[in-house]
C-alpha cells in the first residue's frame, strides 16, 4: 500500500509540474532555473562536502559545500526572477530576502513577486524602483516563503519520506517504479535533478535516482545514434545531460520515454538490491550522479554497480532502437524548421 501511495502522489506531483512547465507563464524557463539552482547548490554541496571534503577529510571543502547547500532558496529566487525578466539589481534584492528558506518555497515566492516587480519597473522611474522593492517587496517575498514552507514540508517532503519508507519495505518494487519514473523525468522539461530536489530524496531512493540517471547516458546515446536522432554532437550532448536535447526528445517522445522507463526500471531494481545510498538530494544527473556516490559508499561497490547499470542501460538502448527501428523519427533539421517557423 505504501508503494502505491508513494507512486500515486509522485505522479500527481509530476502532472502538476508538467502542466506548470507547459502552460504557466515562463513555466519551462522557471523549471530550467530550478534545475540550475539544484546544480549550483545541491550539486556543489554533494561534490565539495561529501566527495572531496568527507573522503579526503578536508574541512575547508566540507564547509564550502555546507554553505552552498544552505543557499538553495536564495539561488533559485535569483535565477527565477532573472529568467522572468526582472532587472539584475531587483533580482538580487528578491533573492537575499529568502535567506534561510528552502528551494521550493524560494521558487514559488520569487515566481509570484517577480511579476509584480516587473510591473513596478515599468511604472516607476529607474533608480526609484529598487527602493520600493526593498521597502515593500522584500517583506512580502519573505512572508510568502515562510507561508509556503510548512506546505512544502507537509506535501512534497512527505511524499519523499513515503517513498523512502516504501523502499525499506520493498526495495526491489520501489527501485523498479522509481528508476523508471526518474529516467523518464530526466528527459522531460521537469528534469530528474529538479524532481529529486523537490522531494528531498535521500538514502536508497536517491541512489536509485542518481545511478539510474548515470545509466540513462548510455541508453540515450545508443538510441540517439541507432535511430539517427540528431548528429554526433547531439549524441554526446544527450549523454552528458538529456535536457540539452529537450527539443529532439520532445519531438520523439514515444521511443525515448518508453526505452528510458524500461532501462531505468531494470537499473532501479539492481541499485535497490545493491544497498547503495546517496544522502545528497537533487543529484540525479548522469555525471554527478555517479561521482557523488563515492562520498557515501565503498568505491569498489560503486564501480561494480555502475558498470552493471551501464551494461543494462546500453543493452536496453539497443533493444529500444530495434523495437522502434521503423518509427518515424523527427530529426534536428525538422526541429530547427519548426522552431524557425514558430518565431517568424
Amino acid at each position: 500500500m505504501e508503494q502505491l501511495t508513494g507512486v500515486l502522489l509522485l505522479l500527481l506531483i509530476l502532472i502538476f509540474f508538467t502542466v506548470f512547465t507547459y502552460y504557466a507563464p515562463y513555466g519551462g524557463e522557471v523549471m530550467g532555473a530550478l534545475a540550475g539552482a539544484a546544480i549550483a547548490t545541491f550539486l556543489v554541496e554533494a561534490l565539495q562536502r561529501f566527495v572531496i571534503g568527507d573522503i579526503l577529510s578536508l574541512g575547508f571543502f566540507q564547509e564550502t559545500g555546507l554553505e552552498a547547500g544552505l543557499l538553495s532558496g536564495v539561488i533559485v529566487a535569483f535565477l527565477v526572477a532573472l529568467t522572468i525578466g526582472v532587472n539584475p539589481l531587483n533580482t538580487a534584492i528578491i533573492a537575499v530576502s529568502l535567506g534561510g528558506i528552502g528551494l521550493i518555497p524560494g521558487l514559488f515566492a520569487s515566481y509570484i513577486v517577480s511579476f509584480a516587480v516587473k510591473f513596478l519597473e515599468r511604472k516607476i522611474p529607474s533608480g526609484l524602483d529598487f527602493i520600493v522593492v526593498v521597502i515593500a517587496i522584500v517583506p512580502i517575498t519573505r512572508l510568502i516563503g515562510l507561508i509556503i514552507t510548512p506546505l512544502v514540508d507537509g506535501t512534497l517532503l512527505k511524499i519523499g519520506s513515503i517513498i523512502e519508507m516504501a523502499t525499506e519495505a520493498s526495495p526491489i518494487v520501489m527501485g523498479l517504479l522509481l528508476g523508471g519514473i526518474i529516467t523518464v523525468v530526466g528527459t522531460s522539461p521537469l528534469s530528474s535533478m529538479a524532481l529529486t530536489a523537490l522531494l528531498g530524496l535521500t538514502g536508497i531512493p536517491m541512489a536509485v535516482g542518481s545511478l539510474a540517471a548515470f545509466g540513462s547516458a548510455f541508453m540515450n546515446s545508443v538510441i540517439f545514434h541507432k535511430l539517427k536522432i540528431g548528429d554526433l554532437k547531439s549524441v554526446i550532448s544527450v549523454a552528458i545531460e538529456p535536457l540539452s536535447k529537450a527539443d529532439l526528445i520532445a519531438s520523439n517522445p514515444v521511443p525515448i520515454y518508453a526505452t528510458n522507463f524500461v532501462g531505468g526500471a531494470l537499473s532501479g531494481m539492481v541499485i535497490a538490491y545493491s544497498g547503495l545510498i546517496n544522502n545528497a538530494p537533487g543529484t540525479a544527473t548522469p555525471t554527478a550522479g555517479l561521482l557523488v556516490l563515492f562520498g557515501f559508499n565503498p568505491a569498489t561497490q560503486v564501480i561494480l554497480y555502475a558498470a552493471i547499470v551501464a551494461v543494462i542501460s546500453g543493452l536496453v538502448g539497443l533493444l529500444g532502437s530495434y523495437v522502434f527501428r521503423n518509427y518515424r523519427i523527427r530529426k534536428s533539421d525538422f526541429v530547427f524548421k519548426k522552431q524557425t517557423s514558430s518565431r517568424s
